[in-house]
């Protein structure tokens, strides 16, 4: 008892579960703000290439002279990929304490009557953590293909407008796109409330009357159709 005891005592604020909640709930945040501007930027594909292509240079020397050539972008790299790792790194920890706590039963441990397995689990929850796995292959394939321009299906280009559209020409790229950004809204749903749970600002007994429910899906039904409009309009030929 008294090492135990010990033990505990020595353990950093920063390593408790409430500390991994907080921080997993403000790097969430974090991305879905990153999100919502640049589905924003996505969708000037629809204003044509010339548009689409000045929005990316723009980006490249916001800021200059007080800021060098692609400064903002990689301020907004670094504060993405920590927020990545906090994310990430929070969700491990957190994994891992469920698990041991819960007697390596998981979700089972959350009994109901209303679900045939009698696990009280939105699909949402149950997929969060392969959803998140699916992200961030997503991720690494993004920035391949659209930003290093080292993966190019259907033609290498300088153009931003021509990537987008070369790519979104081949089927089974909008398929990876509609896959992965379906996994995104699904996390965001569940995400979403979390967050705002964890950080005190939903006080509802059930998720059906949050306020914070209807602004979850508000936000990720935006965020998914936002990025999926583009691929789905250059595949029919509605745009590029």
């Amino acid at each position: 008892m008294w090492v135990a005891t010990t033990k505990n005592a020595r353990r950093s604020p920063l390593s408790s579960t409430v500390a991994l909640k907080i921080s997993m709930a403000v790097s969430g945040l974090i991305m879905v703000g990153y999100l919502l501007l640049h589905m924003y930027g996505n969708l000037k594909i629809f204003a044509g290439q010339e548009a689409f292509d000045e929005y990316a240079h723009h980006l490249r020397v916001f800021g200059e002279p007080m800021l060098p050539e692609n400064g903002l972008l990689w301020i907004v790299r670094i504060v993405l990929l920590l927020s990545i790792v906090v994310h990430f790194h929070a969700a491990v920890r957190l994994w891992a304490r469920n698990k041991r706590a819960s007697g390596a039963q998981g979700g089972k441990r959350y009994h109901t009557n209303k679900n045939r397995k009698g696990i009280q689990r939105s699909y949402a929850s149950f997929t969060l953590r392969w959803g998140g796995v699916i992200i961030l292959l997503f991720v690494v394939y993004h920035l391949l293909h659209l930003t290093a321009n080292i993966i190019a299906p259907g033609g290498r280009s300088d153009s931003p407008f021509e990537r987008v559209v070369n790519g979104f020409e081949i089927w089974w790229v909008v398929a990876i796109y509609t896959v992965s950004m379906l996994a995104v809204g699904l996390h965001l749903w569940h995400g979403m409330w979390s967050a705002f749970a964890t950080l005190g600002a939903n006080h509802s007994r059930t998720r059906v009357g949050s306020r914070w429910t209807k602004l979850a899906w508000v936000v990720a039904g935006a965020i998914t159709i936002g990025f999926l409009l583009p691929p789905w309009a250059v595949f029919l030929g509605l745009a590029g």
